[in-house]
C-alpha cells in the first residue's frame, strides 16, 4: 500500500546550510531550544529561504463507535452531534483557540449516527457509525480505503488553495477506546497499559474498557496491515484524518498533529507510508498516559505539556503560534555578521 502514495522524503540535502543560518543569529548556539529544530524542520518541508505559515487550517472530523454502547464513555454517542453543532456554531474551545490564532477550521463529518444537513458541514460519511469493534470489525476494508482517499482528497483540495499547514481535530465519543485498541494491536502490547480514563471516567469503566478492547483484539490474528487494523478497531474520523495526513504529506506541506486519538492516526499514516513522518510536528503531550507511548514510537517530542485531554484539535491550535514565533526568528532575526555584533 505504500507506493500508492505518492509521498516523497523531505530532502536533508541544504540541512547544513540552514542550521549554519540558524547557528549564526545574534545568540548563543542552540539558545532558542526547540523553536530552532521547528525552524530547521519547516525550512526542509519548504524548501525556500524564507519560510511562512499561510493559510493554516484546522479539519475537525466527527464520526461515532458501536462500542460507545457498551458505557466506557462519560457521554451518550448524542453528544457527538450535540457537539459538532457547537463547533459550527462557534462555541467549543478548538474554536476559541482557532479564533484567537488566526487558524481556519473545518467541520467534517466523517459517519455520525445522525445525518446533519447544515452548509457549514463538509459531509463526507462513510456510515451511521461504526460497529461495536468489541465484537466484530469496525468497518469494511471498502470503507477504509474511501475513507483514506476522502481524508487525502480534503488535504490535497486546502494545498491548492494556499494552505501550507494542516491540523487535525477529532470529535466522537468512543473514539480513545479505539486508538488505544490501534496502539495495543499495532504494536503487540498489553492492553492494560495502552488505555485511559478518556475524559474522565469512573475505575468501573475503565476496568469494562480494558475488557472490551482486550476481547476485541483476541478476535485478531496480528500482525495485521495497517488498512486491516483500521478496518477491525478504527474509527470513521481516525480513518480519514489517516488520509488527511497521508494526502498533506503527498502536497508537501506541514502537518501538526494533536493528541491521542490523532497520534494513532499518525501511527497507521507513518505504517502506510513511513516518509509521511518527516511532515509531522507533535503539538502536545496528552494528559492520556498512552500517548507517550505512540510518541516515543513516533520518535517525537511534543511542544507543549499542558496536561490537555479535550481532543477537537485543542492542543494543536495552541501551538501554532510557536510555529509562527519559528518562521519569524528564522527570516528575520540579525546574524553576527548583520548585527557586527563579534563573539
Amino acid at each position: 500500500m505504500s507506493e500508492y502514495w505518492n509521498i516523497r522524503p523531505v530532502s536533508k540535502e541544504r540541512t547544513a546550510q540552514i542550521q549554519h543560518r540558524i547557528d549564526t543569529k545574534t545568540k548563543p548556539l542552540g539558545a532558542l531550544g526547540r523553536m530552532e529544530e521547528i525552524a530547521l524542520q519547516l525550512a526542509l518541508i519548504q524548501g525556500q529561504d524564507k519560510i511562512t505559515i499561510t493559510q493554516p487550517t484546522m479539519l475537525v472530523f466527527a464520526a461515532d463507535h458501536g462500542i460507545a454502547q457498551q458505557g466506557i464513555s462519560i457521554a451518550p454517542s448524542a453528544v457527538t452531534r450535540q457537539m459538532v453543532l457547537n463547533f459550527l456554531s462557534g462555541g467549543a474551545a478548538v474554536n476559541c483557540f482557532c479564533r484567537c490564532h488566526d487558524m481556519a477550521l473545518q467541520v467534517v463529518d466523517a459517519g455520525m449516527l445522525e445525518p446533519l444537513e447544515d452548509a457549514r458541514l463538509i459531509q463526507q460519511r462513510l456510515g451511521a457509525g461504526t460497529q461495536d469493534f468489541s465484537v466484530r470489525a469496525a468497518m469494511s476494508l471498502q470503507q477504509v480505503n474511501a475513507g483514506l482517499k476522502l481524508g487525502a482528497e480534503l488535504a490535497h483540495k486546502l494545498a491548492e488553495q494556499g494552505c501550507n499547514l494542516l491540523a487535525c481535530g477529532e470529535m466522537g465519543i468512543g473514539n480513545t477506546s479505539s486508538a488505544s485498541a490501534l496502539l495495543a494491536a499495532l504494536y503487540q502490547l498489553p492492553v492494560e497499559p495502552c488505555v485511559g480514563r478518556g475524559t474522565g471516567i469512573d475505575d468501573r469503566q475503565l476496568q469494562r474498557k480494558i475488557a472490551l478492547i482486550t476481547a476485541a483484539i483476541s478476535r485478531l490474528d496480528l500482525p495485521l496491515p495497517p488498512q486491516t487494523l483500521l478496518a477491525e478497531l478504527g474509527g470513521f474520523e481516525i480513518v480519514q484524518i489517516t488520509g488527511a495526513m497521508l494526502g498533506a504529506a503527498e502536497a508537501g506541506i506541514a502537518i501538526l498533529v494533536d493528541g491521542f486519538i490523532v497520534t494513532a492516526a499518525a501511527l497507521l499514516a507513518c505504517q502506510l507510508a513511513p516518509a509521511c513522518r518527516d511532515y509531522m510536528i507533535f503539538a502536545h503531550g496528552s494528559a492520556e498516559a498512552a500517548h507517550g507511548r505512540m510518541l516515543n514510537a513516533l520518535d517525537a517530542q511534543p511542544l507543549l505539556d499542558l496536561g490537555l485531554r479535550l481532543g477537537e484539535g485543542t492542543g494543536a491550535a495552541l501551538a501554532l503560534p510557536l510555529l509562527r514565533a519559528a518562521c519569524c526568528f528564522y527570516n528575520d532575526m540579525a546574524s553576527f555578521a548583520d548585527a557586527g555584533v563579534t563573539v
